[in-house]
């Protein structure tokens, strides 16, 4: 079986995003170790799976990287561009973009439904009601927490609609040179 990996860049206090939905707490003077990081977790997935809002950014900024072979993130962005993306949304009727298709199910039956089709692993980007959701429902495996060296009181929380604890397995935590530092851990499941 597939599993779902959360990748997300969050603070020191535990936030996606400000309040407002800011995202310049974020450290993008990174290093060649963090880059290859990254690059080696994406070789890992064929699957990227994003909420609406965080779709409407993440999909054409990777289709306008790709358009220019001169642009420094062009091999990366290949790769985002190439990978098969499905949108979560409840507004949208219809995707346009390349290699996207629209969820309509409910979200444990249509995740359940990729982690169990044949294929490297499915990884998760946000937005912060998206991954909250899949964070409520125990569907995300592995977490790759990019924790930035900074802390800002208050904002967009991904942890905050548990109900119930979640046990989390500490498998490896990574400082770069970056500032950054990945903690990446697996759900515990009780089975």
């Amino acid at each position: 079986m597939r599993k779902l990996i959360l990748q997300v860049q969050i603070t020191v206090d535990g936030f996606i995003a400000g309040p407002n939905g800011e995202m310049d707490f974020m450290v993008w003077d990174w290093d060649e170790e963090g880059k290859k990081y990254v690059s080696e977790l994406t070789d890992s997935i064929d699957c990227i799976l994003l909420g609406r809002k965080l779709a409407e950014g993440f999909i054409p900024y990777w289709e306008k990287v790709v358009s220019d072979k001169n642009n420094p993130e062009y091999l990366f962005g290949k790769k985002m561009s190439d990978t098969s993306k499905v949108v979560f949304s409840r507004k949208l009727k219809v995707i346009e973009w390349n290699n996207a298709r629209l969820a309509k199910g409910e979200l444990k039956a249509e995740i359940n439904s990729l982690k169990n089709q044949n294929g490297k692993d499915i990884i998760a980007y946000g937005g912060g009601t998206f991954v909250s959701s899949l964070i409520k429902e125990g569907l995300v495996d592995e977490f790759q927490l990019f924790v930035n060296p900074v802390a800002i009181g208050n904002g967009m929380p991904i942890f905050k609609e548990l109900d119930s604890k979640q046990e989390l397995i500490l498998i490896k935590a990574i400082p770069f040179a970056c500032r950054i530092v990945v903690l990446n851990y697996e759900l515990k499941r009780n089975n």
